[in-house]
């Protein structure tokens, strides 16, 4: 808790220093030269055991009422909407391609995703399945092959169900998987634990919001951390701001 604290102080200098608040205008409306020279776009690594943004595309499975309102494992349900809101804000920022599904709302089993969640991507219409493996639906499986991403971002509610059976079948068809542990949950603590050794055991990455966000910038004089501070201050001020920390 007390890094956390001592990382949002940091972070809320930078900004009040003015190097936060100055991503949009490096993103969107264009830098001069300087700027350019001043802010490059983070390559990936040499050894490229760490992943870079423009490697990934974010896997956004199943966030819906009734989901989140049965989560009893460690990560409560609040939370992890807040960091499925942050790691949304995080991955439009870097330019990330996201495929977000959604299960059983056609068949009238379940709700659309969860409102604040699908208000972060306007726009974007949920792949609806009725198989709870969203890698055996087919427009799943070809929209994440559109990405041309080999490295997945995965995050899924349940963790025992809709996260286990994508990740271990997208594992077995040659793709690198990672998923974001803070974001996803279970229907008991059982439930849940068994499922990260499975997809962990299975090759699986663990990663948290906040060491992936880190992990897809890395150089904070990079183009990519320009854009990530402002979301950054954001989600640590969030986090104070709901008790969450």
């Amino acid at each position: 808790m007390e890094t956390i604290e001592m990382n949002r102080r940091t972070m809320l200098s930078m900004a009040a220093a003015g190097a936060a608040l100055a991503a949009p205008a490096v993103a969107h409306a264009g830098a001069s030269a300087a700027g350019a020279q001043a802010h490059r776009s983070q390559p990936p690594s040499k050894q490229n055991a760490v992943w870079n943004h423009d490697q990934v595309a974010l896997l956004i499975i199943d966030y819906q009422p009734e989901m989140l309102a049965a989560i009893r494992s460690e990560t409560p349900a609040d939370m992890i909407q807040l960091n499925t809101i942050y790691m949304i804000r995080i991955a439009k920022a870097l330019n990330i391609p996201i495929v977000l599904t959604s299960v059983g709302v056609e068949l009238g089993v379940n709700s659309p995703t969860a409102p604040a969640i699908a208000a972060e991507l306007p726009g974007v219409k949920a792949i609806d399945r009725g198989t709870m493996d969203a890698w055996e639906h087919p427009g799943f499986l070809a929209a994440v092959k559109a990405t041309g991403k080999k490295r997945l971002i995965f995050a899924a509610l349940f963790t025992e169900v809709c996260l286990a059976f994508p990740v271990v079948d997208a594992i077995k068809e040659g793709y690198e998987t990672m998923f974001v542990e803070d974001m996803v949950g279970g229907q008991s603590p059982v439930s849940h634990k068994a499922a990260i050794a499975r997809i962990t055991q299975a090759g699986s990455i663990p990663n948290s919001v906040l060491g992936l966000s880190a992990e897809l910038f890395r150089d904070w004089g990079s183009l990519e951390a320009e854009k990530a501070k402002p979301i950054i201050i954001w989600y640590l001020t969030e986090l104070k701001k709901r008790n969450l920390r």
